[in-house]
This record gives structure tokens, C-alpha cells and sequence, in this order.
């Protein structure tokens, strides 16, 4: 009697509660996916939803701590962004390092993130929602005199940066496209070649 009722139990479908979950997960990911070639919509979505943010800040006149977590995940989110997967200052084996090709026999290898930008944008519209979210709470709202984190902020964020592109000069990369050069095979002149 009591492995019947093993089986059975095994054998009913999820409940209600999981399916409900599972179907948000999929709808979630869908959009997800229907969302990721259209690179200028998503951050024009990031950056409303960062308004609205600030926006109720600035009326609710609080949660100046979680703005400012926020503001360091952020920035720690895009030094990830522009920063190579492969950092050439941990392979530095000699005094110039591993540089992109000055040569026409050198091989070409492209620049990779270390946070390609489909999951920087999915991490800070993450954070951002979170932090919304943290605003609803009073506990949250730690009393604190937000001129000294401003200035703090600012601080971090010149230094990090200034060892940024230090880091970027000194290893020849550049993390971004535009601007760059771009390389074209020969075109097909609609010419048939007989072998």
C-alpha cells in the first residue's frame, strides 16, 4: 500500500503554483530573446527605466545608500564591460605585452569583454529593478548626508577610470568599434572562373 502511493504522488502533474513559475520563466526568456538583436531599444528601456528611478529619488527625497550601491555595481558592471576576457596584464610576460596586429602577417584576433554588452545590459536593468524595488521599503531608507557619498562617488569613479586607460594604452586595446577600421574580402564580381 505504501509504494502505491509513492508512485502516485510521482506521477502528478506540477502543481499549479510550479506551473505558473515555469510559464513566467519561459515568457521572461522569450522576451529575452526577442529583445536581444535590438541593441538601441534595450538601452533606451535601460535608460527610462534609470530616469524613473532617479526620478523617484529625487521626489522621495531618500534611499540615498541604495542609489549608491547601485551607482558602484554599475560601475563595476562597466569596467567588466571594458575590459578584455583575457586580460594581458595577467599574461604580461614580457614588458609590452600582447598587442593587436601592426602587420599584415600578424594574425588578427578581435577584441572580447569580459562582459559581452547583452549581459551588462541585462545585469543593470537587473540592478536597477532591484533597486526600485528597495525604495518601497522604509528600513531601506537609511538616514545619511548624500553630498559626502556624491564626492565619494565621484572620486572612485575618476580613479577607476584613470587606471582604466592607463590599462588600455599601455596594452594597445580599444574596447569599442566604432571608429575603427573595417576590413572587407574581395568582392564577388559575378565572374565564373573555369577550373
Amino acid at each position: 500500500m505504501y509504494e502505491n502511493n509513492t508512485e502516485t504522488s510521482n506521477a502528478n502533474p506540477p502543481g499549479a503554483f510550479i506551473k505558473f513559475f515555469r510559464r513566467l520563466s519561459q515568457t521572461h526568456q522569450q522576451t529575452l530573446d526577442r529583445l536581444t538583436p535590438f541593441t538601441t531599444i534595450r538601452w533606451v528601456l535601460f535608460s527610462a527605466l534609470i530616469l524613473a528611478y532617479l526620478l523617484r529619488v529625487y521626489i522621495l527625497q531618500g534611499w540615498y545608500i541604495v542609489t549608491y550601491a547601485l551607482g558602484i555595481y554599475l560601475l563595476n558592471l562597466f569596467i567588466a564591460f571594458l575590459t578584455p576576457k583575457i586580460d594581458p596584464a595577467v599574461n604580461d610576460s614580457d614588458e609590452d605585452g600582447p598587442t593587436l596586429p601592426t602587420k599584415a602577417n600578424e594574425e588578427f584576433r578581435p577584441f572580447m569583454r569580459r562582459l559581452p554588452e547583452f549581459k551588462f545590459w541585462y545585469s543593470a536593468s537587473k540592478a536597477v529593478t532591484i533597486s526600485m524595488f528597495c525604495t518601497c521599503f522604509d528600513a531601506l531608507n537609511i538616514p545619511v548626508f548624500w553630498p559626502i557619498l556624491v564626492m565619494y562617488f565621484i572620486i572612485l569613479f575618476t580613479i577607476t577610470m584613470k587606471r582604466q586607460i592607463k590599462h588600455m594604452i599601455k596594452y594597445r586595446y580599444i574596447p569599442f568599434t566604432h571608429g575603427k577600421r573595417k576590413y572587407k574580402g574581395k568582392e564577388d564580381q559575378g565572374k565564373v572562373v573555369a577550373s
